[in-house]
C-alpha cells in the first residue's frame, strides 16, 4: 500500500512538471508581451465668462486640446490665421478638440465675441 502511494506521488509530479512546461513553452513561443501604447497627451481649456482659461497655454507637440463651453453663451475658437483649427459654435457644455502637432505659437478668439482671445504655445 505504502508503495502504491509514492506511485500515485510521482505520477502527479511528473503531471504537474510536464504541465508547467508546457505553459513555459507557450509563453516563450508567443514571444514579448506588446508595449503598452504611449499615454495621450491631454490639454484642458475652459471658456467661461467671456473668457478662456487659462489664457495661455504651453503644450508639448503631438498633445490634444479640448476646449469646454461652461458659459451659458455660444462660442467659437478660431485660430487668428482661420485655417489651423475653427470651431462650429459651442452651446453650453459642448466641447472642441484639437491636435497641436506642429511647434509654434497659435493665437486664437472667439468668432462671436472677438475680445476673448488665447494662446496656443506647441514645444
Amino acid at each position: 500500500m505504502r508503495n502504491n502511494h509514492w506511485t500515485v506521488s510521482v505520477a502527479i509530479a511528473v503531471v504537474l512538471a510536464l504541465a508547467t512546461l508546457s505553459t513555459a513553452e507557450k509563453t516563450v513561443a508567443a514571444g514579448p508581451a506588446a508595449a503598452p501604447a504611449a499615454p495621450l497627451k491631454t490639454a484642458e481649456v475652459k471658456i467661461d465668462n467671456f473668457s478662456f482659461a487659462p489664457a495661455t497655454i504651453t503644450v508639448k507637440a503631438g498633445t490634444e486640446i479640448t476646449w469646454t463651453n461652461a458659459d451659458d453663451i455660444p462660442h467659437t475658437v478660431v485660430s487668428d490665421d482661420h485655417s489651423t483649427f475653427k470651431s462650429k459654435v459651442l452651446d453650453t457644455d459642448e466641447k472642441f478638440t484639437f491636435t497641436a502637432s506642429k511647434p509654434g505659437t497659435y493665437s486664437y478668439f472667439c468668432s462671436i465675441h472677438p475680445k476673448m482671445t488665447g494662446k496656443v504655445v506647441v514645444e
